[in-house]
């Protein structure tokens, strides 16, 4: 088996189809195609078959298909390594949910990357369902945010901070420390981040629960200019309570009580078994779960909107 011919397959798999695949990979459908019967022969499995509504894969062609992507993203990792360590650097790849990107990794990142030594670090923003799979094919070494769903059974979960959401509004709100009923809830107008509008950790199910329909959404860029905006007006909106806890105590903001009004969660870091890992990501495992790690993390709450963008933004510390 060759790069190439793992490339082409995952993508076939990943796409649906060999022209798509042909198509991401700048090459022809016969190209794909050969690849594709180089691997059948050599493997003596069809892989796949077309069917009615799609590809149908073997058993072997679905094996196949995991194992592709591994041993891609392991190539795709040595190489960044080896070009790394030829320059006396090493690089961490980090996967962020929207809220721990926005809230937590600045002040993690900050601190890992000035203890560490010889070190780039990478952070992109990722929905959590993505986690198991970008860790699992090594396209990043660990995943931060709520726990990842691992129907594989094959990576290690390591929990470090837990948190609180709160439902917020501006202090002189008429909601403001009353205890409203769903039906007042759904009336008033809801200012959102990115975590809480398209997110899929605590904050999007809360909504979820409360029914707000979407007509009295309105979404922001980031859940720092959602609580700005919620400051100045007669909007709700929700937070995380250390995110908040400035504004709460000096009483610029109010909490709208309620029991199906407050959520909490764990953020945990998401990596392959500890015996596949490389050492910077050891090292980050060792200091994520420390007494000044943690206060760094709350301390940085609330990134300045003007270098946050949701799900598609990449950072570099060096």
């Amino acid at each position: 088996m060759t790069p190439a011919q793992l490339r082409a397959y995952s993508a076939v798999v990943r796409l649906g189809s060999v022209r798509a695949a042909a198509r991401e990979l700048g090459m022809t459908d016969s190209g794909v195609s050969m690849h594709i019967a180089q691997l059948r022969k050599e493997l003596g499995d069809p892989l796949y078959s077309r069917g009615p509504s799609g590809l149908v894969f073997t058993p072997g062609g679905l094996c196949l298909a995991g194992r592709s992507a591994e041993i891609l993203g392991l190539q795709r990792q040595t190489a960044i390594e080896v070009g790394q360590a030829g320059h006396g650097r090493r690089m961490l790849r980090i996967a962020a949910s929207p809220l721990f990107a926005e809230h937590a990794a600045p002040g993690l990142v900050d601190l890992f990357a000035s203890a560490a030594t010889n070190l780039s670090v990478e952070v992109s923003v990722h929905p959590v369902r993505r986690f198991a799979d970008l860790v699992a094919s090594r396209a990043v070494d660990v995943a931060l945010g709520p726990r990842a769903p691992d129907k594989r059974g094959q990576l290690s979960v390591c929990p470090f901070l837990h948190y609180e959401v709160l439902t917020v509004c501006a202090a002189d709100h008429p909601l403001a420390h009353t205890s409203p009923p769903l039906s007042r809830l759904r009336e008033q107008q809801w200012f959102l981040g990115p975590s809480a509008a398209a997110g899929d950790g605590p904050m999007r199910h809360m909504l979820r629960g409360l029914g707000i329909p979407d007509s009295h959404k309105r979404v922001f860029p980031s859940d720092a200019s959602a609580i700005e905006a919620v400051r100045q007006s007669t909007a709700l909106t929700v937070a995380l309570r250390y995110a908040v806890g400035d504004e709460l105590f000096d009483g610029t903001l109010g909490v709208v009580d309620g029991p199906d009004l407050r959520a909490d969660g764990d953020w945990c870091a998401t990596t392959l078994a500890r015996r596949h890992l490389q050492p910077a990501t050891t090292e980050l495992l060792h200091i994520i779960t420390t007494p000044h790690c943690r206060q760094a993390m709350t301390r940085s709450a609330g990134a300045d909107i003007t270098h946050y963008t949701p799900h598609t933004h990449v950072v570099r510390w060096n």
